[in-house]
């Protein structure tokens, strides 16, 4: 890892986690930490180029087979790839598949930029961590098997106390808040060996009172009523939250992806005021 590196291009892969879910924007797009990430990357590097391809919902098999070729194409000098946790979600789980289809995309992606960089996923704290945690691990203890035999780089975020904090979750229980995304953009900003600009995705947050049992409950009513049984009623029917929906950088039409760039180098803004870039 070169300190104080300079990158020209980022393509992010993934699913929800990456695509922004739930840092909610005014107009109603998601901006999450990938957006976060590439704003600041541009503020070094005039003419830096960004697409996001990640889709929610997907799972590691569609990542490979709809994402991986695309960002491969691209050759920017960094990609992203965080996927195979919405696997391991599900009751039924094949994990020797999981592994297979993750080992394929990173053979395919590695080679294809600068460099890769993998993930080891927060998890918030609380029973469905645990329920879940021997897959999760298993996937991680991949991650890092992947990272060190083809090079890429590993943001462990799943060790980082303030990302399992309840607080840097949206009442989905499935994703982070703006801080937390906020988080992560500089987990992985310092995984590209630039200068630290706020260590505290690093350390617990400060202890908050506990809430009392009537709002406690209460919030567990809404989110099953919300966010659990609409996922489960998914989960039967075969459906996916991501159905018919494309990475915000790809063109369905066309059926390609397309970089962003800021509209003005000097002042890059949020990715959100970038222009178009095709070819």
């Amino acid at each position: 890892m070169e300190l104080n590196a300079s990158y020209t291009s980022l393509v992010a892969v993934g699913d929800s986690f990456t695509e922004g879910m739930s840092d909610l924007l005014p107009d109603g797009s998601y901006r999450g930490w990938a957006d976060v990430l590439a704003a600041r990357l541009a503020g070094r590097t005039p003419g830096f180029r960004y697409a996001n391809l990640a889709v929610r919902g997907k799972l590691i098999g569609q990542i490979v087979e709809e994402q991986v070729p695309v960002a491969a194409a691209m050759e920017p000098d960094v990609i992203t790839l965080v996927g195979g946790l919405n696997d391991t979600l599900r009751p039924k789980c094949d994990m020797g598949m999981v592994r297979g289809r993750l080992e394929e995309a990173v053979e395919r992606l590695a080679p294809a930029c600068k460099t890769l960089v993998l993930m080891r996923s927060p998890g918030r704290s609380g029973p469905v961590l645990e329920r879940f945690r021997p897959r999760m691990e298993e996937l991680f203890s991949l991650v890092d098997d992947l990272a060190a035999r083809h090079g890429a780089l590993v943001a462990d975020l799943y060790g980082a106390p303030s990302l399992g904090d309840p607080r840097m979750w949206d009442v989905d229980r499935l994703h982070l808040t703006a801080d937390g995304h906020r988080r992560v953009a500089e987990a992985v900003w310092q995984t590209l060996g630039l200068p630290a600009e706020d260590d505290g995705w690093r350390t617990p947050v400060p202890a908050a009172p506990p809430a009392r049992w009537a709002r406690r409950r209460a919030e567990d009513v809404r989110f099953a009523r919300q966010h659990l049984l609409p996922w489960i009623g998914r989960r039967l029917t075969g459906r996916s939250s991501g159905d018919g929906r494309a990475g915000a950088q790809f063109d369905a039409a066309l059926g390609k992806a397309f970089w962003i760039t800021p509209a003005d180098p000097s002042a890059p803004g949020p990715v959100t005021g970038w222009r178009r870039v095709d070819g």
